[in-house]
């Protein structure tokens, strides 16, 4: 069973990926800390790592329950399917995502097929490595590379 992709209200990834837990659906919204500038003050807050976007792991039969949960459109699809992401890709997410504190984030979307082609890379499985502070974990199933910064 694949982890699918749930399109959510702008900035309600994480209120919906409380709710859907709640119901006892496996979800997994991936966050990054960034730090703000306020007028007066800096301010460490939680960004989703996938603006809009959050992961289920849910059965054919229970899809429609997280319908149930305010903040939820849709489904995204790709190619005319339902966008599925492997437990492998969500698996090597969780890892570069653990511990580490990020400065830099960048979502890149490539057409299908494309290569990513970056000089001096050492692939480690689907994690890209490059100087020990660059992360590029490929989510084949949605079609981007999601690219890191460690600190």
């Amino acid at each position: 069973m694949n982890w699918l992709i749930l399109y959510t209200k702008s900035r309600a990834e994480m209120k919906v990926a409380y709710r859907l837990e709640h119901l006892g659906i496996e979800v997994y919204c991936p966050v990054i800390n960034e730090i703000r500038q306020r007028s007066d003050r800096k301010k460490n807050i939680q960004v989703p790592l996938l603006p809009s976007m959050v992961l289920v792991k849910i059965s054919d039969k229970e899809k429609n329950r997280v319908f149930d949960v305010s903040g939820v459109i849709r489904y995204l699809f790709w190619l005319g399917r339902p966008a599925q992401v492997t437990d492998e890709e969500v698996l090597v997410l969780k890892k570069t995502m653990e511990g580490r504190n990020f400065l830099e984030l960048q979502v890149i979307q490539h057409q299908i097929g494309a290569q990513v082609d970056v000089p001096k890379l050492s692939q480690q499985g689907d994690i890209i490595k490059y100087s020990g502070r660059h992360y590029w974990v490929a989510l084949k199933g949605l079609n981007i590379v999601v690219k890191l910064r460690a600190a």
